[in-house]
């Protein structure tokens, strides 16, 4: 067990703390999905609708059926989150992880370092994970369940497969068994994950129309490319995978 110093001394070995801790990710998780996603979707489709209607990436509103289907299997897929959460949280108790407390035990200077490797292992592992589940033995099994989805919503964001839920999940914990960590990074990181993918399905583009953002992050308009043509644009958060595997969709293709 690592030295928590009064940070948190709940004993996460005893197996009903356990379940505890994954029943309170769960309600956490998906409450931020429910409330991240409704709030989004309402302040873009209403509150500055004016501002940003001429940036609307679909005809028309998804109907409700579709927003019901998306936050069942973002039920599902929330629960599968929490045990992931919940096991990476079990085992830096018992001191098998690199989760650190003290920011000091790396330096300030390591904050940003893990942050790029994080982002970067993430984002490759992503793209091929992608790339693997377009397959055509996997997709209908899989990643089908995301990709009815053709029209997405904010609610888009978690709308998996219990399958590709839990593949998606697998990768943050895996890395905090080989790169150090500190809890907050870690944190942020599964934020951003959250807001990345909110912000992605939304079908709104709220990046500048040029620029670095735009050619460099992925955003709405990127991923809206993928659910409706399939074949292009991969990536999770970044465009150079897609740019040096020549899978970013091409100009002039509608």
């Amino acid at each position: 067990m690592p030295e928590i110093n009064g940070f948190w001394e709940a004993d996460f070995g005893n197996p009903y703390v356990l379940i505890n801790v994954t029943l309170i990710f769960f309600l956490v998780i998906f409450a931020r999905y429910i409330l991240f996603s409704g709030m989004y979707h309402y302040l873009i489709y209403h509150t500055f609708k004016t501002v940003f209607q001429h940036k609307f990436l679909h005809k028309k509103v998804p109907s409700h059926g579709q927003f019901r289907k998306e936050i069942k299997w973002a039920f599902i897929g929330s629960a599968i989150f929490a045990i992931s959460g919940a096991a990476m949280i079990y085992f830096w108790y018992t001191g098998k992880t690199m989760i650190y407390i003290d920011i000091l035990e790396y330096s300030w200077w390591y904050v940003p370092m893990s942050i790029f490797a994080y982002l970067l292992i993430h984002e490759t592992y992503y793209y091929w994970l992608h790339r693997w589940m377009h397959r055509p033995g996997v997709y209908h099994k899989i990643h089908k369940v995301h990709h009815d989805s053709v029209e997405t919503t904010a609610f888009t964001s978690f709308s998996f497969h219990p399958a590709e839920s839990f593949l998606q999940s697998a990768i943050i914990p895996l890395l905090t068994f080989i790169i150090p960590v500190h809890w907050m990074v870690l944190l942020a990181l599964l934020m951003l994950m959250t807001l990345s993918a909110i912000v992605n399905h939304a079908g709104v583009e709220v990046f500048p129309e040029k620029g670095f953002l735009q050619k460099n992050i992925i955003g709405a308009s990127h991923h809206d490319v993928h659910h409706k043509l399939f074949r292009y644009n991969f990536g999770l958060y970044f465009t150079f995978w897609d740019k040096w595997m020549g899978t970013e969709k091409p100009d002039g293709i509608k």
